[in-house]
């Protein structure tokens, strides 16, 4: 493992992700204005570890995590399956995964990760994306989020964004419920070096999608903050909310690699809300709001010309 572990590519990474984690914990602090977050350093027993932070009970944060890892050794083979790699490597990953639970059912669940992956054969990718997932539909926002993320992958590749929300779409979906999980992002996996692509070329999207996070998310937090709500809206969060753990302990990748790979569990489950409900055979009103999103809730919209 000394050779992934001395390469200078992998230190300017992973410098790169520890730097993200302190600036987005330094800005969520600094807009919620209450709550800090409280850190824990682990470390996993085949190799590496991380940093996990987490914000609880705030102004506007009910609560969030803003997680760093860099973990290594062999890879084990529920893992190497999983990827789809051949098994008895050697591996390295590091990255910084996030996840906002907001107190007002006005201010969306976010959530994001940027990853990198290398094993011992050589092969090596980043990995990643952000998905938004409001309690309420607005357009208006709705919009901001996809142009936002438009003009990130604009600047590096025009095919990129159509290429990566689709993939979002098709990823955060909830298939026993036949809707999405929320209004996707982008989302991509295993974006590895080629003649057109450089390593570094992939690692400077990468930090481009990283330092979008904070505004684009304070923009939305300040956009719906102020906004008055009633226990139907918190009712309705909190089976929104229900669908967000359906789908991570059902289909979440990252939830079944950090289990595969032994990793830290109150890192790995820092990302499901503190509070959900599981309503029988819930059914919004007819005409209500509730309803009015979940009818927005499906695959290949156009966020951006919405109407």
């Amino acid at each position: 493992m000394k050779t992934i572990m001395e390469s200078l590519d992998n230190n300017t990474i992973t410098s790169f992700f520890k730097s993200l984690q302190d600036t987005i914990t330094i800005d969520i602090e600094k807009c919620d204005g209450k709550a800090v977050f409280t850190e824990e350093l682990w470390d996993r027993s085949g190799g590496g570890g991380g940093r996990t932070r987490v914000i609880t009970n705030g102004n506007i944060i009910e609560k969030g995590g803003v997680n760093f890892s860099e973990v290594f050794g062999i890879l084990p083979h529920a893992a190497a399956e999983g990827l789809n790699v051949d098994k008895n490597q050697e591996f390295f990953a590091s990255g910084v995964s996030i996840i906002m639970h907001p107190k007002s059912p006005k201010v969306p669940i976010i959530h994001m990760i940027v990853r990198y992956f290398e094993l011992s054969n050589g092969l090596k990718w980043f990995g990643g994306g952000i998905d938004l997932n409001p309690i309420y539909i607005k357009k208006k926002d709705a919009n901001f989020f996809h142009q936002s993320l438009k003009s990130v992958c604009d600047q590096h590749d025009p095919s990129y964004y159509p290429h990566f929300i689709q993939i979002a779409d098709d990823y955060f979906y909830i298939k026993h419920r036949n809707e999405t999980r929320g209004i996707g992002g982008i989302f991509f996996d295993k974006l590895t070096p080629s003649a057109e692509c450089s390593i570094e070329d992939l690692f400077s999207f990468i930090k481009d999608v990283g330092l979008s996070f904070s505004p684009i998310y304070l923009t939305l937090i300040n956009n719906n903050r102020d906004i008055s709500y009633s226990d139907k809206h918190k009712q309705w969060q909190l089976v929104r909310r229900g669908r967000y753990v359906e789908f991570n302990l059902i289909y979440d990748r990252g939830t079944k690699f950090g289990l595969d790979t032994s990793g830290r569990i109150e890192s790995i489950f820092m990302s499901l809300p503190p509070q959900v409900n599981w309503l029988y055979n819930f059914q919004a009103e007819e005409g209500s709001e509730e309803q009015h999103t979940q009818s927005l809730l499906k695959k290949d919209m156009d966020w951006i010309n919405l109407e």
